[in-house]
Protein backbone atom coordinates (compact mmCIF):
# COMPACT_ATOMS: atom_id res chain seq x y z
CA UNK A 1 0.00 0.00 0.00
CA UNK A 2 1.11 3.37 -0.82
CA UNK A 3 1.57 6.16 2.25
CA UNK A 4 -1.44 8.40 1.73
CA UNK A 5 0.65 11.08 3.86
CA UNK A 6 4.22 11.66 5.21
CA UNK A 7 4.41 13.91 7.91
CA UNK A 8 8.49 15.07 9.01
CA UNK A 9 10.00 16.96 11.73
CA UNK A 10 6.26 18.03 12.98
CA UNK A 11 5.64 20.54 15.78
CA UNK A 12 2.50 20.95 17.26
CA UNK A 13 1.17 23.74 20.01
CA UNK A 14 0.06 27.18 19.86
CA UNK A 15 1.44 30.36 20.46
CA UNK A 16 3.57 30.32 23.83
CA UNK A 17 2.85 26.63 23.98
CA UNK A 18 4.49 23.48 22.10
CA UNK A 19 3.11 20.10 23.17
CA UNK A 20 5.15 18.17 20.98
CA UNK A 21 8.20 18.58 18.53
CA UNK A 22 10.18 16.02 16.45
CA UNK A 23 7.31 13.73 15.47
CA UNK A 24 8.00 11.64 12.28
CA UNK A 25 5.63 9.66 10.46
CA UNK A 26 3.51 7.93 7.75
CA UNK A 27 0.16 7.17 7.37
CA UNK A 28 -0.06 4.52 5.07
CA UNK A 29 -3.33 3.30 3.46
CA UNK A 30 -5.02 -0.24 4.31
CA UNK A 31 -3.47 0.35 7.60
CA UNK A 32 -5.15 1.80 11.35
CA UNK A 33 -3.61 4.33 13.53
CA UNK A 34 -4.18 4.56 17.22
CA UNK A 35 -3.76 8.04 19.04
CA UNK A 36 -2.97 8.03 22.68
CA UNK A 37 -1.94 10.28 25.02
CA UNK A 38 -3.42 11.99 28.59
CA UNK A 39 -5.68 14.91 28.34
CA UNK A 40 -3.49 17.66 27.23
CA UNK A 41 -1.14 15.83 25.41
CA UNK A 42 -2.17 17.19 21.91
CA UNK A 43 -4.44 14.34 20.77
CA UNK A 44 -7.10 16.88 19.80
CA UNK A 45 -4.68 19.20 18.34
CA UNK A 46 -3.19 16.52 16.01
CA UNK A 47 -6.65 16.21 14.70
CA UNK A 48 -7.22 19.92 14.06
CA UNK A 49 -3.79 19.79 12.44
CA UNK A 50 -5.17 16.72 9.71
CA UNK A 51 -8.56 18.21 9.39
CA UNK A 52 -6.51 21.47 8.38
CA UNK A 53 -8.09 23.44 10.91
CA UNK A 54 -4.57 24.93 12.13
CA UNK A 55 -1.11 24.93 11.38
CA UNK A 56 1.73 22.96 12.73
CA UNK A 57 4.27 25.43 14.53
CA UNK A 58 6.99 23.61 12.58
CA UNK A 59 7.31 20.60 10.32
CA UNK A 60 6.20 19.76 6.72
CA UNK A 61 2.97 17.15 5.65
CA UNK A 62 2.94 16.33 2.38
CA UNK A 63 0.30 14.12 0.70
CA UNK A 64 1.80 12.06 -2.78
CA UNK A 65 -1.18 11.91 -4.18
CA UNK A 66 -2.57 14.96 -3.12
CA UNK A 67 -4.62 16.08 -0.36
CA UNK A 68 -8.17 14.36 0.02
CA UNK A 69 -10.66 17.11 -0.75
CA UNK A 70 -12.81 15.30 2.04
CA UNK A 71 -11.61 13.36 4.81
CA UNK A 72 -14.16 11.18 7.24
CA UNK A 73 -14.98 12.88 10.45
CA UNK A 74 -16.59 11.36 13.69
CA UNK A 75 -16.04 13.95 16.56
CA UNK A 76 -16.76 12.75 20.11
CA UNK A 77 -20.11 12.22 21.32
CA UNK A 78 -19.79 15.33 23.39
CA UNK A 79 -19.41 17.72 20.65
CA UNK A 80 -22.60 16.65 18.61
CA UNK A 81 -26.32 18.62 19.21
CA UNK A 82 -28.79 15.52 19.00
CA UNK A 83 -31.64 18.22 19.89
CA UNK A 84 -31.22 19.17 16.06
CA UNK A 85 -34.35 18.22 14.39
CA UNK A 86 -33.67 15.82 12.64
CA UNK A 87 -33.88 11.52 11.27
CA UNK A 88 -31.55 9.31 11.51
CA UNK A 89 -31.45 8.49 7.63
CA UNK A 90 -31.11 12.36 7.40
CA UNK A 91 -28.07 12.33 9.42
CA UNK A 92 -26.49 9.85 7.18
CA UNK A 93 -27.94 11.56 4.35
CA UNK A 94 -25.67 14.53 5.16
CA UNK A 95 -22.41 12.42 4.34
CA UNK A 96 -23.58 12.27 0.86
CA UNK A 97 -23.49 15.74 -0.06
CA UNK A 98 -21.34 14.76 -3.17
CA UNK A 99 -24.45 12.83 -4.58
CA UNK A 100 -26.92 15.37 -4.21
CA UNK A 101 -28.11 16.47 -8.01
CA UNK A 102 -28.17 20.18 -9.61
CA UNK A 103 -31.73 20.60 -7.74
CA UNK A 104 -30.80 19.37 -4.57
CA UNK A 105 -32.10 16.19 -4.49
CA UNK A 106 -30.57 12.52 -4.32
CA UNK A 107 -30.06 10.28 -7.01
CA UNK A 108 -31.53 6.73 -6.28
CA UNK A 109 -27.99 5.30 -6.60
CA UNK A 110 -26.80 7.74 -3.42
CA UNK A 111 -30.43 6.04 -1.55
CA UNK A 112 -29.07 2.80 -2.14
CA UNK A 113 -26.08 3.29 -0.80
CA UNK A 114 -27.61 5.26 2.39
CA UNK A 115 -29.65 2.05 2.88
CA UNK A 116 -26.96 0.22 2.95
CA UNK A 117 -24.86 2.12 5.08
CA UNK A 118 -27.81 2.24 7.70
CA UNK A 119 -28.05 -1.31 7.46
CA UNK A 120 -24.00 -2.06 7.78
CA UNK A 121 -24.10 -0.09 10.47
CA UNK A 122 -27.54 -1.71 12.50
CA UNK A 123 -29.75 1.42 12.46
CA UNK A 124 -32.12 0.50 9.16
CA UNK A 125 -35.07 -0.53 11.59
CA UNK A 126 -34.72 2.77 13.53
CA UNK A 127 -34.27 5.19 10.64
CA UNK A 128 -37.14 7.35 10.87
CA UNK A 129 -36.70 7.78 14.83
CA UNK A 130 -35.68 11.54 15.96
CA UNK A 131 -31.76 12.03 16.67
CA UNK A 132 -32.91 13.10 20.47
CA UNK A 133 -34.88 9.77 21.00
CA UNK A 134 -31.46 7.76 20.23
CA UNK A 135 -29.32 5.89 22.91
CA UNK A 136 -25.36 7.03 23.13
CA UNK A 137 -24.82 3.74 21.07
CA UNK A 138 -27.90 3.80 18.37
CA UNK A 139 -26.38 7.63 17.51
CA UNK A 140 -22.69 6.32 17.59
CA UNK A 141 -24.12 3.66 14.78
CA UNK A 142 -25.79 6.80 13.08
CA UNK A 143 -22.71 8.71 12.92
CA UNK A 144 -20.31 5.92 11.26
CA UNK A 145 -23.03 5.23 8.80
CA UNK A 146 -22.54 8.78 7.99
CA UNK A 147 -19.02 8.07 7.51
CA UNK A 148 -19.66 5.70 5.37
CA UNK A 149 -21.43 7.70 3.16
CA UNK A 150 -18.42 9.87 3.42
CA UNK A 151 -16.41 7.78 0.87
CA UNK A 152 -13.19 8.82 1.98
CA UNK A 153 -9.51 7.38 1.58
CA UNK A 154 -8.54 9.40 4.95
CA UNK A 155 -11.17 8.59 8.23
CA UNK A 156 -10.68 9.99 11.70
CA UNK A 157 -12.78 9.02 14.66
CA UNK A 158 -12.62 10.82 17.71
CA UNK A 159 -13.47 8.27 20.51
CA UNK A 160 -15.90 6.53 19.02
CA UNK A 161 -16.31 4.56 21.60
CA UNK A 162 -16.62 6.19 24.52
CA UNK A 163 -20.18 5.94 25.22
CA UNK A 164 -21.19 2.42 23.77
CA UNK A 165 -21.87 -1.07 25.23
CA UNK A 166 -19.20 -3.89 24.05
CA UNK A 167 -21.38 -5.49 21.58
CA UNK A 168 -21.80 -2.17 19.41
CA UNK A 169 -17.72 -1.54 20.30
CA UNK A 170 -17.33 -5.28 18.48
CA UNK A 171 -19.56 -4.67 15.30
CA UNK A 172 -17.99 -0.94 14.96
CA UNK A 173 -14.40 -2.69 14.83
CA UNK A 174 -15.90 -4.63 11.97
CA UNK A 175 -16.07 -1.73 10.05
CA UNK A 176 -13.52 -0.21 10.86
CA UNK A 177 -11.83 -3.80 9.73
CA UNK A 178 -13.93 -3.41 6.35
CA UNK A 179 -12.44 0.35 5.59
CA UNK A 180 -8.67 -0.91 6.23
CA UNK A 181 -9.41 -3.54 3.90
CA UNK A 182 -10.93 -1.45 1.30
CA UNK A 183 -7.45 0.77 1.55
CA UNK A 184 -8.53 3.36 3.76
CA UNK A 185 -6.31 4.75 6.62
CA UNK A 186 -8.13 5.12 9.85
CA UNK A 187 -6.77 7.29 12.76
CA UNK A 188 -8.51 6.75 15.83
CA UNK A 189 -8.67 8.78 19.13
CA UNK A 190 -8.68 6.58 21.70
CA UNK A 191 -8.38 7.24 25.72
CA UNK A 192 -7.98 3.95 27.08
CA UNK A 193 -5.49 0.86 27.02
CA UNK A 194 -8.19 -1.22 25.36
CA UNK A 195 -8.43 -4.15 23.57
CA UNK A 196 -8.95 -1.29 20.68
CA UNK A 197 -5.77 -1.07 20.65
CA UNK A 198 -4.84 -4.71 19.48
CA UNK A 199 -6.83 -3.79 16.38
CA UNK A 200 -4.69 -1.53 15.34
CA UNK A 201 -0.99 -1.62 13.10
CA UNK A 202 0.74 1.51 14.80
CA UNK A 203 -0.12 4.19 17.97
CA UNK A 204 0.98 7.59 18.26
CA UNK A 205 1.76 8.36 21.80
CA UNK A 206 1.22 11.66 23.02
CA UNK A 207 2.40 13.16 26.37
CA UNK A 208 5.60 14.71 27.89
CA UNK A 209 6.38 17.02 25.08
CA UNK A 210 7.24 14.10 22.96
CA UNK A 211 5.55 12.11 20.20
CA UNK A 212 6.33 8.32 19.82
CA UNK A 213 5.07 6.82 16.94
CA UNK A 214 5.59 2.78 16.11
CA UNK A 215 4.26 -0.74 16.43
CA UNK A 216 1.65 -0.80 19.32
CA UNK A 217 4.08 -3.33 21.57
CA UNK A 218 6.93 -1.53 20.94
CA UNK A 219 5.41 2.04 22.06
CA UNK A 220 3.07 1.13 25.02
CA UNK A 221 6.21 -0.15 26.95
CA UNK A 222 5.63 0.47 30.89
CA UNK A 223 9.04 2.29 30.89
CA UNK A 224 7.52 4.74 28.20
CA UNK A 225 3.60 5.53 29.13
CA UNK A 226 5.21 6.26 32.95
CA UNK A 227 7.98 8.67 31.12
CA UNK A 228 5.22 10.35 28.64
CA UNK A 229 3.21 10.77 31.96
CA UNK A 230 0.35 8.06 30.66
CA UNK A 231 0.38 6.43 33.40
CA UNK A 232 1.78 7.08 36.85
CA UNK A 233 4.52 4.05 38.02
CA UNK A 234 1.99 2.39 40.77
CA UNK A 235 -0.09 2.36 37.81
CA UNK A 236 2.36 1.03 35.39
CA UNK A 237 3.32 -1.54 38.18
CA UNK A 238 -0.53 -2.61 38.44
CA UNK A 239 -1.25 -2.78 34.68
CA UNK A 240 2.05 -4.22 33.89
CA UNK A 241 2.30 -6.80 36.48
CA UNK A 242 5.30 -9.13 34.73
CA UNK A 243 7.30 -6.15 33.90
CA UNK A 244 7.35 -4.97 37.06
CA UNK A 245 8.71 -8.45 38.88
CA UNK A 246 11.77 -8.95 35.64
CA UNK A 247 12.77 -4.98 37.08
CA UNK A 248 12.93 -6.08 40.57
CA UNK A 249 14.61 -9.09 39.64
CA UNK A 250 17.54 -7.70 37.65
Amino acid sequence: MADLLKIRNLALGYPGLTLFRGLSMDVTQGTSLAVLGANGSGKSTFVKMLLNLIDPLAGKLSWPNGRPSEVGYLAQLTEFDRRFPLRVRDLVAMGAWKGFGLRGHLSAETHDKITSALEATGVLEIADRSLHTLSGGQLQRALFARVIMQDTPLILLDEPFAAVDQNTEAHLLTLIDRWRDEGRAVILVVHDLSSVLDRCDHVLLLGGGTASFGPVRDILTPERLVSQKYLSESQAAWMFPEASREAAHD
